[in-house]
């Protein structure tokens, strides 16, 4: 009924070549996950050929990318207003109106304007954040280059007692070398600049400012 001719017993594989190949097998799978799945997925890279083979990078960057979306989820819109109801006013005699002296709007003064220059520099993995004390709708412009190295950065502002996590960004980029551009700030609060270095080397970058800023402070 079969056709197919039985291995004898001196063709199969005996125990102790069985057990090589299960021992080979092991040591290939524990091989790659120290040196390619580890350091791509989650950036831990023991033996440094993740690094080597660009893979760690990939996992910081997988990391980083987590955790800024992480991070924008968390940030809850405003709630919108509550209009108030209309209330019906009476009529009133026009002998019982009394004419009441107009005050002259109030304007909050904007402070002066201000121009610094700041350096910082950072070594492979290091971040840093300089920020701007500045009030409602007043306006800064900036310009921030690196030695030529790329860095990731994000231009953002958080109110004063806002929520946990709340920030606002005003721009954001990865791998670049410099940026430049003019924001107005949508609340009291502080704004400014997050760097991080994803190279090897030290990072050398320098921000100028000009705008109606109150003080400027590196954060981080």
């Amino acid at each position: 009924m079969f056709n197919t001719k039985l291995p004898t017993q001196s063709e199969l594989p005996t125990s102790r070549q069985l057990l090589r190949s299960t021992v080979i097998a092991v040591g290939v799978a524990a091989a790659l996950l120290v040196t390619v799945v580890m350091p791509s997925e989650y950036a831990i890279d023991p033996t440094g050929a993740g690094r080597v083979l660009g893979l760690t990078q990939m996992g910081e960057m997988k990391i980083t990318l987590a955790a800024e979306a992480v991070a924008d989820a968390a940030v809850q819109p405003a709630a919108a207003p509550v209009a108030q109801a209309s209330v019906p006013v009476q009529p009133v005699a026009q002998e019982q109106v009394a004419t009441a002296p107009v005050a002259e709007a109030v304007t909050e003064p904007q402070p002066a304007l201000k121009s610094d220059e700041v350096t910082v520099t950072l070594k492979p993995g290091e971040a840093s954040e300089i920020k701007l004390e500045m009030l409602d709708k007043a306006t800064v412009s900036y310009e921030w280059t690196t030695n030529g190295i790329p860095v990731n950065h994000d231009t953002h502002g958080e109110p004063y007692n806002g929520p946990k996590g709340y920030y606002h960004s005003y721009s954001k980029g990865k791998q670049i070398k410099g940026d430049k551009g003019e924001f107005t700030a949508i609340f009291d609060g502080t704004h400014g600049w997050f760097w991080r270095n994803r190279s090897n080397s030290d990072v050398t970058i320098t921000l100028k400012t000009k705008g109606e800023y109150l003080s400027v402070k590196r954060v981080i």
